[in-house]
């Protein structure tokens, strides 16, 4: 049996140029122009100074935009639905499952990807968020509907989706 080697021979002792291994105790030395093709510059280069931008305190974002923008990415088929999985409870993943599995929200013929324009957002009680979203997919708008509740571990997760149009019969619990 024949065996092709397809990389380069390795040399001990020398690195690929341009490799800043930090690893390393000691690095290349700095590489000497050729004095026929190097001309020396004249003026020294502008100083690099960060643009003065007034620092602002980020907040993080809401639990709302997170979950809006995650549950759209299963029904628009960027995601697989197992993402949502440790972020639902109950029903909601089974749910979201049937909805992503029939595909409302797939980019449309016109190659237009649906985006979420408006989040809105009700607190019935500590620790739970009814959400909605507005969703526009081309020419059409949709709504979407969640509710997040606040686990144990401080976690929000989803435990209600719904999509506009006709609702997915439960089983019942007996």
């Amino acid at each position: 049996m024949n065996k092709v080697m397809t990389r380069t021979q390795h040399h001990p002792g020398t690195r690929p140029p341009g490799r800043r291994d930090t690893r390393r105790p000691t690095g290349t030395p700095p590489r000497t122009p050729n004095s026929a093709t190097h001309r020396p510059r004249t003026t020294p280069p502008p100083p690099t100074a960060p643009a003065q931008i007034p620092h602002r305190p980020v907040s993080p974002p809401r639990p709302t935009d997170l979950f809006a923008d995650r549950l759209l990415a299963v029904l628009t088929g960027q995601r697989p639905v197992h993402f949502m999985l440790r972020h639902t409870r109950g029903h909601a993943y089974d749910d979201l499952a049937h909805l992503a599995e029939r595909g409302p929200l797939r980019t449309t013929a016109h190659g237009t990807r649906p985006v979420v324009r408006d989040i809105g957002y009700f607190v019935p009680r500590a620790g739970a968020i009814e959400a909605f979203a507005r969703i526009s997919a081309g020419d059409r708008l949709r709504a979407m509907a969640f509710r997040l509740e606040l686990g144990t571990d401080h976690r929000w997760r989803c435990t209600a989706v719904e999509l506009d149009g006709p609702r997915r019969p439960h089983p019942q619990n007996d």
